[in-house]
């Protein structure tokens, strides 16, 4: 009934069947070959099996191809997930470090080398973190280093851990650097104050052939790239060495008492969120962080080290974490004091003219909220002359009885009050008949909260009013702050200010 060509037929059909069962079809050629020598010999009974057999090459070849197709889409979906972390990165030396980028909680596998000191059990206040690589023009690290430590009192370098990470691959810089460090600095390596640090250059991706992004030159995309990585493994030694990390450039000098300003600032600002406070309006200088979110900061940089420079990806981290606005704090605490960028040693001459050399004085407004039936122009709500971003208040014309309150989420002792109104841009948006006035018992109203008892402690001159050494004028802790207009104005009013400063408990 069937002759060899019929069995030889059959066989062939068996070893494609085979072939799909055990999934054994990494020679996709071979098997339609099988399959056309198969047709080929299906010829001498195609009278008697043409449909039979029609279906079944149907079927397999449909399952090849399904298989095929599966197997395909599936394999590049993997090697896409596995590509997507390292950025294209396919540097052995590199993945060893970063496969774990996905996950963003704990520490990145990194081992660093401790050029000077070693951190001590006890968690200080503040981490002060310096990243610093070999400038062809000039060098500041030894000047910040001593900014830092003469501008703290001895109870404030109890509170502060330095640590400088050396990103230079060039070694015999690192050990020089690390014994002059150790030399001018010794008795502060010694007390746990200082430490120097270093990541081996093999925890490094591929700095070549990295994307250009804002037609940057090639060897500024290594350099800003390169720097992202440097502050990243900065970031995660760091992470668990105290309560606060203050991230500073290697080319500044600090304000007298630094950190206690910080501290009011950051007393001031309990009970209330934030990412990110700045005490600079410069770069990467003065940026405060809480210590526990600077694991998921370092992956942040790691994972788009070669999309920006730090200073753009610090704002999207922050905007990421639901801090919509700049929280920054004048006078600034911090100055550059570089003349030569780290980057070819171009010349760089920016300063921030909102420092002070002394800026022990700066306000610390309780939180607080606040009301007003004064009309308001746009965005320019309440909110904006309270707190410490670079806005204000902007109401429209004024009637006499209207006000702005500030109602305390606890009292507080006020020592000082100053309001400023109108700006430079626009002087006569200014309050020109009011007074301040504070106030204690808060009770609810169906237009928000505010003080049942008032006392008067200056009026508005040229736009502005200061109260000081309010403390020996009210008897009662300040629960409300209010700002009444005492006649009308056709004029409208900008708020660009309201600054409050109060005693801070003996611990502070």
């Amino acid at each position: 009934m069937y002759n060899d060509n019929t069995f030889s037929a059959i066989n062939d059909a068996y070893c494609i069947y085979l072939c799909i069962v055990v999934g054994d079809i990494s020679n996709y050629i071979s098997v339609m070959r099988l399959l056309w020598k198969f047709l080929d010999k299906m010829r001498c009974f195609r009278k008697r099996l043409t449909i039979p057999f029609l279906g079944i090459l149907i079927t397999c070849l449909l399952f090849v191809n399904l298989y095929m197709e599966d197997g395909y889409v599936l394999e590049e979906d993997k090697r896409q997930l596995r590509e997507t972390p390292i950025h294209q990165l396919n540097s052995e030396k590199y993945v060893h470090t970063f496969k774990d980028l996905c996950n963003f909680s704990g520490a990145i596998n990194v081992t660093y080398r401790y050029l000077a000191g070693s951190p001590l059990p006890r968690k200080r206040y503040l981490t002060i973190g310096l990243s610093s690589v070999k400038r062809k023009r000039g060098n500041y690290l030894l000047e910040t280093i001593k900014s830092i430590f003469d501008q703290s009192s001895y109870e404030e370098l109890k509170e502060i851990v330095v640590v400088v990470h050396l990103a230079e691959f060039d070694l015999a810089w690192c050990e020089s650097l690390v014994q002059d460090i150790t030399r001018k600095f010794a008795h502060h390596v010694i007390a746990g104050r200082l430490l120097v640090i270093h990541a081996p250059e093999e925890y490094y991706p591929v700095l070549d052939g990295l994307k250009r992004n804002y037609n940057d030159p090639e060897d500024r995309v290594r350099f800003r790239s390169k720097q992202n990585v440097d502050y990243a493994f900065l970031l995660n030694f760091c992470s668990n060495l105290s309560d606060y990390y203050m991230m500073l450039e290697d080319d500044i000098r600090c304000s007298k008492n630094f950190l206690t300003a910080m501290k009011k600032v950051v007393t001031s600002r309990e009970g209330s969120y934030w990412v990110t406070l700045e005490f600079s309006k410069l770069g990467y200088i003065g940026k405060l962080y809480h210590s526990n979110d600077l694991p998921r900061l370092a992956r942040f940089l790691l994972m788009f080290y070669q999309e920006m420079p730090c200073d753009w990806l610090l704002i999207h981290f922050r905007g990421l974490l639901a801090q919509k606005d700049v929280i920054r704090f004048k006078p600034s605490l911090f100055q550059h004091m570089g003349y030569y960028s780290s980057y070819k040693g171009a010349e760089n001459k920016l300063k921030d003219d909102d420092f002070e050399e002394d800026s022990f004085d700066i306000p610390d407004n309780p939180p607080a909220s606040l009301y007003t039936n004064i009309n308001v122009f746009e965005n320019y709500d309440a909110t904006k002359a309270y707190s410490s971003v670079d806005e204000y208040f902007w109401g429209k014309s004024l009637s006499t009885g209207d006000f702005f309150i500030i109602v305390f989420d606890k009292s507080a002792k006020i020592t000082k009050i100053k309001i400023i109104t109108g700006t430079d841009e626009r002087q006569n948006d200014i309050l020109h008949h009011g007074v301040l006035e504070v106030g204690e018992k808060v009770i609810g109203t169906k237009k928000g909260k505010k003080c049942s008892t008032y006392i008067t402690l200056g009026e508005f001159k040229n736009g502005q009013v200061e109260a000081q050494e309010i403390q020996h004028k009210i008897t009662f802790d300040i629960e409300c702050v209010r700002i009444v207009v005492t006649a009308s104005q056709k004029e409208w009013l900008i708020i660009k200010s309201i600054s409050l400063w109060t005693t801070q408990p003996p611990n502070q």
